[in-house]
């Protein structure tokens, strides 16, 4: 058997000079560090920055390395990261990933314009407002060999993981899902589309759904509606999702589900978790980036958020 080749930090050090310990650091960050831009400087935007340089210790967040901000305003270095062009950040070999954080109708062409530059994405719900688009910006980062990611926050929520623990093994026969929160701005879609953060939760909770009836009541001069839709289970047990809103309107989630041993009419009590919502969305995109969440998962995740997009896409043609 032949000897093992010899590797090398750089190929400028010889056999007998061995790299000293800052160039062996500076080479394992240049290595393993991905440059991160965040596209749209809101509130999910200010927070990408501040939990990437801030990162959980110990965690994989820790190798993303935020070199800019993307925003159609002209605005001062946030948190001392500077702004850059769109096309300066596709075309930049030292930024790897994209966090899109933008209007919901601006996702689509953002994810595009990184993907199509092999740049790792992750956007905020919804990837898209438009099915058959998502499906093919799934279709692009498969072609291009990077991740694609849509942030789901309100799966990683205690109150969810309450709630989900209360539904396990028991049998539904009908409930309803009620949200109410103020107006919203313009740029964030039909309700169907801003609001799937809720039909994720029933997804999750309750399996693959299928739309049966959808209303939609407005009232445009006082900035008012109400959508509804009608859904069933893959065992046709009814659901019923309304999303209202309106000025002065309380942001709060109403729930009545009916099993066949009780009824949850409040959405259990659960301590805030010690870890950030959006800090441990990033560690789970920073697990995909690194090869260590499973195919499997990956592909129920793929299924669940394209699901989810094929039935609001439903309910707004219904509307």
């Amino acid at each position: 058997m032949s000897p093992p080749a010899k590797t090398h930090l750089h190929t400028d050090i010889s056999d007998n000079q061995a790299p000293s310990r800052e160039t062996r650091t500076s080479y394992i960050e240049a290595v393993r560090m991905l440059g991160a831009v965040v596209v749209g400087i809101g509130t999910a935007g200010w927070v990408r920055i501040r939990d990437m340089l801030a990162p959980e210790p110990g965690s994989l967040a820790e190798k993303l390395n935020v070199r800019g901000f993307i925003s159609r305003r002209s605005l001062d270095p946030q948190q001392g990261v500077s702004q850059i062009s769109i096309e300066e950040a596709v075309s930049r070999d030292d930024i790897h990933v994209a966090f899109i954080c933008t209007e919901n109708v601006l996702h689509e062409d953002n994810v595009s314009a990184f993907l199509q530059a092999g740049k790792h994405v992750c956007v905020e719900y919804p990837m898209t407002t438009n099915y058959k688009a998502a499906v093919e910006l799934w279709d692009l980062a498969q072609k291009k060999g990077v991740i694609l990611h849509e942030e789901h926050i309100e799966l990683l929520t205690e109150d969810y993981k309450a709630l989900r623990r209360e539904v396990e093994g028991k049998i539904l026969q009908e409930g309803t899902l009620h949200f109410t929160g103020g107006a919203l701005k313009p740029g964030f879609g039909f309700p169907a589309f801003s609001g799937i953060a809720r039909l994720t939760w029933l997804v999750e909770l309750f399996g693959e759904l299928s739309v049966t009836v959808a209303t939609m009541e407005e009232d445009p001069a006082n900035n008012y509606s109400k959508m509804t839709a009608k859904l069933l289970t893959s065992d046709n047990r009814p659901l019923t999702w309304i999303e209202e809103r309106g000025p002065g309107l309380p942001r709060a989630k109403n729930i009545n589900f009916h099993f066949d041993s009780c009824t949850l009419t409040q959405i259990p009590p659960a301590p805030r978790g010690n870890v950030g919502l959006f800090m441990q969305d990033l560690i789970h995109f920073s697990a995909k980036l690194e090869g260590q969440v499973s195919v499997e998962e990956l592909r129920r995740e793929k299924i669940r958020v394209l699901h989810c997009l094929q039935l609001a896409e439903r309910i707004q043609q219904l509307c």
